[in-house]
């Protein structure tokens, strides 16, 4: 809000903070789509709502903001309601999502599922000591816009390389511990970086962690390792998500 409020107009815009009027729901999985087409009028085929969309939608008699994102890398829909509306949508998709076998998950199975499409989260992956090119962000910033609030910055990192380091992913080698943030990822002998966050992976059934090594070491095959309970473990480079590598799913 600090920030917002620094960079508002002199007139015709005003900001306020909205994080205790809304709340809501994820529905994730393959048949997240039947579930809600079955509450909804509108037609959420991937050709009327496809993935990235986001309208204002009527859930049963509820009204609602529906995103097609996913965090799980799965098909899967947001819903934000205003808290007065939270505990009617929750039981109105307990009811429709019986006959699909739709069970509660919490944050432990979303952030497993999340490493196994190697998504970051913000404060681990996506801070303001990492640039956009250095998070694998840089598909969003389109320098072509007119000036905006951070344009310079970007652009500068963008003509200097991206940065001096990059967010990788890796498999790692460790059967009875997973890295869960800020082990120390080894290369040739030396600590070159750390993790961001990691886990175990069940549907992949592998150990996973996320973090940043140097630039020039990003696209390296072999050499890496991550420091476990003080043990080095070896880990290897992913060159993408081990759950559905071209993102099929989540935009079926």
């Amino acid at each position: 809000m600090r920030w917002f409020e620094r960079h508002l107009p002199e007139s015709g815009v005003n900001i306020r903070p909205c994080a205790m009027e809304y709340t809501g729901f994820s529905v994730a999985g393959p048949k997240s789509r039947e579930l809600l087409q079955g509450l909804v009028s509108q037609d959420l085929s991937t050709a009327a709502f496809p993935f990235m969309s986001f309208a204002g939608l009527d859930v049963g008699m509820i009204p609602a903001l529906v995103g097609r994102v996913s965090f799980t890398g799965d098909l899967g829909y947001e819903i934000w309601v205003t808290s007065d509306y939270q505990r009617a949508l929750h039981d109105l998709l307990r009811e429709a999502g019986a006959r699909f076998g739709m069970k509660l998950i919490g944050g432990r199975a979303l952030h497993s599922l999340r490493l196994e499409k190697n998504f970051g989260t913000w404060a681990r992956e996506y801070r303001p000591i990492y640039g956009p090119y250095e998070a694998g962000l840089g598909r969003f910033v389109d320098l072509r816009k007119n000036d905006f609030v951070g344009r310079a910055a970007a652009a500068a990192a963008k003509d200097a390389g991206g940065g001096p380091l990059r967010l990788v992913s890796f498999v790692v080698d460790a059967a009875d511990a997973d890295a869960t943030g800020d082990e120390p990822i080894w290369h040739g002998g030396k600590v070159v970086g750390w993790v961001t966050s990691g886990g175990y992976g069940h549907s992949v059934r592998k150990s996973l962690a996320l973090g940043y090594v140097p630039a020039a070491l990003s696209r390296a095959d072999a050499g890496f390792g991550i420091e476990l309970i003080g043990e080095q473990r070896p880990a290897t480079r992913l060159d993408a998500p081990l759950f559905d590598p071209q993102g099929l799913r989540m935009r079926a």
